[in-house]
C-alpha cells in the first residue's frame, strides 16, 4: 500500500541555536493570536536538530535566507524568510508565522515537505536553492525583543 500523502515522513531539518531560541519565543508569544501556525512552528522546532550558529550549512533555510522553491501547483518562487514585522508578500518576504514560512525553516536545497495551506489543502514544495543571509542582516532582522543581549 502506498503511503498516504498526509503521512509522509517529514525531512530532517537543522536550525541554528539562535534561530531556535528566537523562534520558540516568537511562537509562544503568538500562540493566542495564531494558534495553528504557532503550533506548527513549535512542532518543526521540536523535531529540528539544533546546531551552533557558525556550524550550519550555507544551503539551509534560516531566518533571513533567500530561497527558490517549486511546488506541486507549478509555482517557482524566490522568497526571503523574515520575522512578521518585515513580511511583504509583494516584495517576496514571507513571514515565519505563516504555514509556508513554518514549513520552510531548516530545510536544505533539494528537500521537499508537505504543508497545509490556510484553506486546509495539503501542498508539496521543494527547496531548489538557498542563499545564506548576511549575518549582520539576520541579527538586525530580529525584532528588538528577540535580539540577543549585547
Amino acid at each position: 500500500m502506498a503511503p498516504n500523502k498526509n503521512t509522509r515522513r517529514k525531512p530532517a531539518i537543522n536550525v541554528t541555536q539562535s534561530d531556535h531560541e528566537r523562534l520558540s519565543r516568537l511562537a509562544e508569544a503568538h500562540a493566542d493570536r495564531n494558534p495553528d501556525v504557532s503550533e506548527e512552528l513549535l512542532a518543526e522546532l521540536d523535531r529540528a536538530r539544533v546546531v551552533q550558529d557558525g556550524k550550519i550549512g550555507a544551503d539551509v533555510v534560516r531566518m533571513g535566507s533567500t530561497l527558490r522553491f517549486t511546488s506541486d501547483l507549478g509555482e517557482d518562487r524566490t522568497v526571503t524568510l523574515v520575522f512578521p514585522g518585515e513580511a511583504d508578500i509583494a516584495a517576496g518576504k514571507i513571514s515565519i508565522l505563516t504555514p509556508i514560512g513554518a514549513a520552510l525553516i531548516g530545510l536544505s536545497a533539494g528537500q521537499s515537505i508537505d504543508w497545509t495551506a490556510r484553506d486546509g489543502r495539503v501542498h508539496r514544495l521543494t527547496v531548489e536553492t538557498v542563499q545564506a543571509p548576511a549575518e549582520s542582516q539576520a541579527a538586525s532582522a530580529a525584532p528588538a525583543e528577540l535580539r540577543p543581549a549585547s
